[in-house]
């Protein structure tokens, strides 16, 4: 089935962002006089359905929202980023989901998520949305909502032969029977330390990294995409491609979302048919953009933005490999 045209659909978290901004981040029991501070649209979820609408391709976002004021601007946010939010939901007597952003001099990030809302997106409301879900192009999803509804979605996504992206944030183990319906997984270092029991992230090298997505591959997911910041990214399929493709030399501001401007990137290229390492090689430009300004959302990048990095670093190297089928 020919999914190229039919749209995203983004099953996640939608946070608001409180964001200081200092020289460094706060060691244990330490206070830091910061820089400066500002709110912005985020969620890892809603953070990958602006990334797809900005890049676009139309996309769909169904998650939850609080009933107090926060709620409205989120999903007015949303929808001013060109994103279908019919299936955004308000959860009576709670908040929004919240996070607590600390970003230091060199764009580095550390984040405390108060989940609120996105705690009750539980698998009986994905029913309201199945035929949105059949007709999807490719799901994504993320871990800021619960497991268990997250491995309904997988189990939705299988039945209805739907491709599904899982994005293993924040890091944890993931069951195999999760592992085995996802058909493309994107852990970055600390995830993927997480998945495979690797104690000091700092030893994720390209070897280790290959090591790990093999691990992966042999736990059920059907390709693995270890992201790995400036480094790049390193592809392992089940058709049998190794590749690390290097990433982009930018001047980071906030690194904030930089993963999920890599997902929401990938997603749009594979369902334009590109071939995965091309693909993973235009989601890094996507990522490599939006670190270069402030924010989640307002960091996400428009296409000429990306072509534009593509163009300004040369062709990747060619090397053999076959286009992705997702459907």
């Amino acid at each position: 089935m020919n999914r190229k045209h039919r749209p995203i659909v983004v099953v996640g978290s939608i946070n608001l962002d409180l964001v200081c901004r200092g020289k460094r981040i706060p060691a244990p029991g330490e206070t830091l006089s910061a820089d400066e501070f500002h709110t912005f649209n985020g969620g890892k979820g809603a953070n990958q359905a602006v990334a797809v609408a900005r890049l676009g391709h139309p996309v769909s976002m169904i998650g939850k929202v609080g009933d107090a004021e926060f709620g409205q601007r989120l999903r007015d946010g949303l929808k001013a980023a060109g994103v279908n939010a019919q299936a955004v939901e308000t959860a009576k007597g709670t908040s929004s989901g919240v996070a607590l952003i600390t970003v230091d001099h060199r764009g580095q990030n550390s984040i405390s998520v108060v989940p609120g809302a996105n705690a009750r997106v539980m698998p009986e409301d994905l029913d309201r949305w199945t035929p949105r879900l059949r007709s999807a192009g490719m799901i994504l999803a993320q871990l800021e909502i619960p497991l268990q509804t997250v491995e309904y979605l997988a189990e939705l996504a299988e039945q209805f032969a739907v491709p599904l992206m899982l994005d293993p944030a924040p890091a944890r183990k993931l069951p195999r029977t999760l592992l085995r319906r996802v058909t493309f997984l994107t852990p970055n270092e600390a995830e993927t330390c997480a998945l495979c029991g690797i104690a000091n992230r700092e030893d994720l090298d390209e070897k280790t990294a290959a090591e790990s997505a093999e691990h992966l591959l042999k736990q059920g997911a059907r390709n693995v995409i270890v992201k790995m910041g400036r480094r790049g990214a390193y592809v392992a399929t089940a058709d049998g491609l190794r590749q690390m493709v290097p990433g982009f030399k930018v001047k980071a501001v906030d690194t904030t979302a930089a993963g999920d401007a890599f997902n929401g990137g990938l997603a749009v290229a594979l369902l334009r048919g590109t071939p995965i390492a091309e693909a993973v090689r235009y989601a890094s430009a996507v990522g490599a953009v939006s670190v270069t300004r402030a924010g989640a959302q307002p960091a996400m990048p428009v296409a000429a933005e990306v072509e534009g990095l593509l163009g300004t670093s040369g062709a990747m190297p060619r090397r053999p490999a076959r286009a992705q089928a997702i459907g």
